[in-house]
């Protein structure tokens, strides 16, 4: 059986899942640096660093196992996808994750530079324009997740360095670019959603492609995880407010 989707070169999916990493690894670097200017000892930052990767690793074998059962590839309103991932580990982050001490320290203590840039990760969008390319899901489609990904990926260069030369205008810089990034992960969401109704009512390409194993690693992953970055962000600026 083969487990990648066949819609697109097989080089394609590879290539992706070996990006894949790269993102987990931002991730798990922020919070390591927030655990180590939290001061905390050694043992505990490595513990910190080691669980992002354990955490993602047991959740991409629940989603792959999920895209398996083929219970992804049915065509509903709203995609089933977002009620097996998306959903349940964005309530996961904001029920579990944000009330656990450890996440309020690494907050507290993380830079706000280094939340806005590991949101660099992001250029992985461009896997939407490759899969676009290849005829595998709606243009439309492609372009509001590719471009607009992409684009909150380069400026977050622009913000984070903003920040780190301590501009005057680096906060509400950063609060205007965190509001975006949220609108651009919910007008995926949405154009993901609208674009799945027009299949269903008329016959027209459909987003299914991504929720073939490995791109429905795409939306089980960015959809809850950026959101709660965003939310992180905003949460960070309301402590260094609170500060000054």
């Amino acid at each position: 059986m083969n487990i990648l989707s066949t819609a697109v070169p097989q080089w394609v999916s590879i290539a992706f899942l070996g990006m894949l990493p790269f993102a987990i690894f931002m991730i798990a670097n922020a919070a390591k640096q927030g655990a180590i200017k939290a001061n905390l000892d050694s043992e505990k930052v490595t513990w910190v660093f080691r669980s992002v990767f354990i955490f993602y690793g047991i959740y991409f074998i629940y989603v792959f196992v999920m895209s398996q059962t083929g219970i992804f590839l049915e065509n509903t309103v709203p995609p089933k996808v977002i009620f097996f991932t998306i959903l349940p580990l964005f309530l996961f982050f904001m029920l579990v994750v944000s009330n656990l001490k450890i996440y309020k320290t690494i907050v507290q203590n993380a830079s706000l530079e280094s939340l806005v840039w590991l949101h660099i990760f992001r250029f992985i969008g461009i896997f939407f324009i490759i899969v676009y390319f290849y005829g595998a899901i709606p243009k439309n489609f492609a372009y509001v997740g590719g471009f607009g990904d992409i684009a909150i990926a380069f400026t977050s260069i622009f913000v984070a360095k903003a920040i780190s030369l301590k501009k005057h205008y680096a906060k509400i810089l950063t609060f205007v670019w965190n509001i975006f990034g949220i609108l651009d992960i919910l007008s995926v969401l949405t154009t993901a959603i609208i674009t799945t109704k027009l299949s269903i009512e008329t016959g027209s390409q459909s987003v299914i492609e991504m929720a073939k194993f490995p791109f429905v690693l795409i939306p089980a992953f960015a959809g809850a995880t950026i959101i709660f970055l965003h939310i992180t962000i905003f949460r960070k600026l309301w402590l260094e407010r609170k500060i000054n």
